[in-house]
């Protein structure tokens, strides 16, 4: 990556922020999940006030974001969303490595992830950076799409 990247905890008046990053980055997965993915309708305000979403700036200006869980054994992610300009660019990469700094600085081994079986190039490239699957599952809340698992244990 040429410019600076950087993450900074999202503040509340990102909550707009947050939506616009959610609904282009997941916009291209519409035609084929015929509704919004999850984190497009999650409630970013609550995200923000819990201190889970970071905002990821390139050259100083917003990029992505990422939404964190600490759970007793892991971090879990819950969104890695980029804006489309900014893809393909490093920045999911820069994003899966500050997440995993952050499951060392809390003691954890392990960061774990899902995203939609349909979403199959997520899936490439969860695996590509040392992700594994480790099971399928129906979504509870979204009958008919499929959960893939993932996690990857820090050395």
């Amino acid at each position: 990556m040429a410019e600076a990247v950087s993450m900074r905890l999202a503040q509340p008046e990102d909550g707009a922020l947050a939506a616009r990053i959610a609904e282009t980055a997941y916009a291209e997965y519409l035609p084929v999940l015929d509704r919004p993915p999850v984190p497009v309708t999650d409630d970013h305000a609550a995200r923000i006030a819990a201190g889970e979403m970071w905002i990821a700036l390139r050259a100083g200006e917003p990029a992505g974001m990422l939404v964190l869980e600490t759970e007793a054994d892991h971090l879990a992610i819950f969104s890695i969303a980029i804006l489309p300009a900014h893809q393909r660019q490093g920045l999911g990469q820069f994003m899966l490595d500050f997440a995993e700094q952050r499951a060392r600085a809390a003691g954890l081994g392990i960061v774990r992830l899902y995203t939609n079986a349909k979403m199959v190039r997520n899936i490439a490239v969860y695996r590509r950076f040392g992700y594994a699957e480790t099971g399928r599952r129906e979504n509870p809340a979204r009958p008919g799409w499929v959960i893939v698992d993932m996690e990857k244990r820090l050395a």
